[in-house]
């Protein structure tokens, strides 16, 4: 089980990366289209004056049973331990252990 202030900690950081998305996206593309050097540089100091958490880069994929970062499996949104306990338990629909 992780410690309950690294995944609030990454709820905060979702949150941060949502509300910021669109002026990210804004900037982003002025920075493409921009002709000159100066307006570039304007720009880059204006998507450096935003919250470093508003990155997406910054959110980390973490399990929702667990809070677990590692082994996590898009899909399923679990880590291994998890996806494999609940596989098990068939609780996944469609998921079986292999055999051949």
């Amino acid at each position: 089980m992780a410690k309950k202030s690294m995944v609030a900690r990454d709820e905060k950081r979702k949150r941060m990366v949502e509300k910021y998305a669109a002026k990210r996206a804004e900037l982003k593309e002025a920075f493409a289209n921009a002709e000159t050097q100066r307006e570039r540089l304007e720009i880059h100091r204006q998507i450096q004056r935003l919250p470093r958490n508003s990155s997406p880069t910054r959110v980390r994929n973490r399990c929702w049973k667990t809070g677990r970062p590692r082994a996590y499996y898009r899909d399923f949104g679990l880590c291994r331990v998890a996806l494999r306990d609940m596989a098990h338990q068939g609780l996944l629909p469609g998921v079986v252990k292999s055999s051949w």
